[in-house]
Formats: C-alpha cells, structure tokens, sequence
C-alpha cells in the first residue's frame, strides 16, 4: 500500500466523460504518510561568476546537509537570466517539514547565508523555499525508472495513473482541486518599472494565496542518436518557443518568473538535463496558456507524435511537479539585481 490523500469531490472534474489516456503515465505516492513536502531553491548570482565561486557555494550547502535533518534530495544547476547574470542553483527536498525546519535553524549554511556581510559582496544570493502540504502537490513522469526532483528523496514510490492526457489533469490530480478551486488572490500583474536597486540589501517577497510553480524537466542523456537529434531538432526549439512567449509576456500570462536551468555534474559540466522553473499568479492562469496557446499545443502535439513513433521504447524523459502555494512562502533575496525572481511583482519587506 502506498499513502495518498483524496477528498469528496465538490468542484467539478476536468477529466472528459469516457477518457482513457493515448500513453501511460507515473505520478508519485510515498510509502508513509506525508503531510507536506518541500523545495529549498538556493543560489549565487553575479554578472561573472565562475565554477570556483559556483563550486564553493555548492560545497558550503551541502557540507550542512549531513545528520538527520538534511534532505532527501538534492541537485545543481546553472541558468543565465535575462539581465546576463549567471545563476548556480541548488535544490534541495525533504518531506518531513519538521526536519527542514530544523535544518534552516539550525544549519551552518543558514546561519552564514543569514550574515550581514552577504550584502556587502560582489555577488547576489536568492532562496526561494516552498513548503506545501502534500495535498497542494502533483507530479507526472514519462518514465517509471528515471527518478529526479521529489522522486529521489526516500520513501517515495512511483504509481501508474490514468489523471493525464487532457488539460486539465495536473488541477484534476491535486487533491485539494477537489474541494478548492484554487482561485488566484494576486492583483493584476504588473512589472514595477521603477523599481528600487537592492544591492546591499536583503528583502523578502510576500506571496499571496495559491501562487502556482512549476518546474518542467527534459531528461535525453541516455537516448540513442536518433532520439537525441529527434528532441534536440524538434521538440526544444518547440519547448524554448513556448518559454520565449511566457517570458515576453509576463504581464498578460500572468507569469511571475521563468528560468532555463541545466543540471550540471560534480565538476560543473553541462549534463544533456534540463528542467524550467516557472512561477504563475495562479494554476488558472498556467492552465490557460496550456490549454490554448499555440506554443503549448505544439509541444504537447510532439509529445503525442513521439508515442506513435516510437511507443514504449521512448528514452526522452519528461516530467514536472506542480506547487500550489499558502501565503508567506520563504522568498528572499541578497544584493540581488532588481529583475531577479518575484522582485519586481510582490511587496517587499526588508530582513534586518
């Protein structure tokens, strides 16, 4: 047996009346209950930033990840932003809230991230924690065998599921879609053009109610050569398309941050992985582009064609798992540049 959480249905289904899905798919269950999971985004960021100053912030965090309170999981990776600045990320899970909480107490990594001196440097930090309970969470996998993200953290199993193929399955395999709609509570997007330089400074976002992320993963190092060109000819410029029209329409999509990252291997080195970090005001909202959006519809057209073609020997791995947030998630930022994730969307607070 596995845990999951289900609720008497009262907002409508998604799913339409008599739909069986054109190709498997795999969404995640833990071997004992869970009440919430989390992902702590933790980065350095500067307009030049080498593999020695990415390595040592890397190296810091993980050495505060040993004992008991450290994560199921983690990960590196790298993105340049918008503005030119590079960005070495590491993601770190867990799924028991008490231990994280533990570990931001009490670790040697929060305990120097939460120095006065990191805004005075010539570099940036940002973290981006969100803990959500476990019934604000989805995820789908293309393949069983492959574990990343939430995947990887013990405990957790991977479970066939029927809840795809149509728009609309990620809310539908949300537990809480079926007793909430999920309305977004953020007023109309607007980028603050004016707004302040934070550098030497440290500032917290304020999120509102059932902001929505997503992060999206393309996983091709172990596909043959005929695959490989198949995803690197076709389907990500199809995927880069899409990112490139969320990211120039931010304001009409509602969409609050996007990032390209690349998973990098224990000396830097670019792995064929990717996954796109993204932040919208509200699951509506990311729904709609899916569902309508000539960009979207094209890679989910791929998707469609790659199972005719090659069926159950696909070897392109894709998947994503969906946040939808409580107010008060732990976003902050350090001497950071004024575009860099929800900075220019949310009110603003200073850290002292």
């Amino acid at each position: 047996m596995t845990f999951h959480v289900e609720y008497p249905r009262v907002q409508p289904e998604q799913r339409p009346d008599g739909h069986q899905p054109a190709a498997p798919r795999w969404t995640l269950r833990f071997e004992q209950p869970v009440t919430a999971v989390v992902s702590d985004y933790l980065a350095v960021q500067g307009r030049e930033l080498s593999w020695e100053q990415q390595r040592g912030f890397f190296d810091r965090a993980r050495a505060s990840f040993g004992g008991e309170d450290g994560p199921g999981a983690h990960e590196t990776m790298r993105f340049t932003d918008d503005e030119g600045y590079v960005n070495a990320v590491l993601v770190a899970y867990w799924t028991e809230p008490e231990r994280h909480a533990r570990w931001q107490r009490d670790s040697s990594f929060s305990a120097w991230f939460a120095e006065d001196t990191r805004t005075a440097e010539d570099v940036g930090y940002w973290r981006e924690t969100l803990v959500v309970p476990y019934d604000r969470q989805e995820t789908i996998y293309s393949d069983p065998e492959y574990r990343i993200g939430l995947a990887r953290c013990e405990g957790s199993v991977v479970a066939s599921t029927t809840t795809n193929g149509y728009f609309g399955a990620a809310r539908d395999r949300l537990p809480i879609s079926a007793v909430e709609s999920l309305d977004g509570a953020m007023p109309v997007l607007r980028r603050d053009v004016a707004v302040d330089n934070f550098a030497g400074r440290r500032v917290r976002a304020l999120t509102p109610l059932n902001l929505t992320t997503i992060r999206s993963g393309q996983f091709w190092h172990d596909a043959d050569a005929e695959q490989t060109q198949d995803y690197e000819d076709s389907l990500q410029p199809k995927l880069m398309e899409g990112m490139a029209y969320l990211s120039e329409h931010d304001e009409e999509t509602s969409t609050l941050s996007l990032r390209i990252m690349t998973n990098l291997d224990e000396d830097g080195r670019e792995r064929q992985e990717t996954s796109v970090y993204a932040a919208f005001a509200s699951l509506e909202l990311l729904e709609r582009w899916a569902a309508s959006h000539q960009t979207h519809l094209k890679i989910f057209g791929h998707a469609i064609e790659a199972k005719k073609r090659w069926g159950d020997d696909r070897q392109v791995v894709t998947w994503h798992e969906v946040f939808v947030l409580l107010p008060g998630a732990g976003f902050e930022y350090v001497n950071c540049h004024p575009q860099t994730g929800l900075l220019p969307y949310c009110p603003l607070v200073e850290v002292v």
